[in-house]
Parts: C-alpha cells; sequence; structure tokens
C-alpha cells in the first residue's frame, strides 16, 4: 500500500494549533510537523519555556534531550518554508 503524501501547512497555520485557539498541540522540527496533544510534557500547548505552535529546529540545539523525543509522536504534515 502507498503512502500518500502529507498535508503542506504554513508558518500560520501551525501557528494556530498551539494548545490554545484549537485543541491541537502541534510543533515543527526539520520541516516536519508533530502533534504532541497526547504528552502530559506539552499540555495547554507550554514545555517549558517553549510554545507549541512553532518551529523548534533552532531551539533542539540546547535541549537536554535529542531529536529522537519526536519519534514517539505523530508526523501531521510537512512546514511549507
Amino acid at each position: 500500500m502507498e503512502n500518500s503524501p502529507l498535508q503542506q501547512y504554513t508558518r500560520s497555520q501551525l501557528a494556530s494549533r498551539n494548545g490554545t485557539d484549537r485543541d491541537e498541540i502541534w510543533v515543527a522540527y526539520k520541516g516536519l510537523i508533530y502533534e504532541l496533544n497526547k504528552s502530559r510534557m506539552w499540555r495547554n500547548g507550554l514545555h517549558y519555556e517553549h510554545m507549541a505552535g512553532q518551529d523548534l529546529t533552532a531551539e533542539m540545539e540546547s535541549a537536554p534531550h535529542n531529536e529522537n523525543v519526536f519519534d514517539k509522536f505523530k508526523i501531521v504534515g510537512k512546514l511549507i518554508t
């Protein structure tokens, strides 16, 4: 079975999935958008000083964990750059 291509989203569309404007809690990392709704660490769209609805690629460089943290989350789309 062939996988369908990922839906593409703009930065504005990503920003509206910040956990306050809508129920979705999404972040982008390296061009992919992840759904974090089920993470207890992202309740209300906040994770320490990080906010949902944003591209976190640059911020991950100083994170105490690596990019494998996204492995357990569903990819919902691609960020249009």
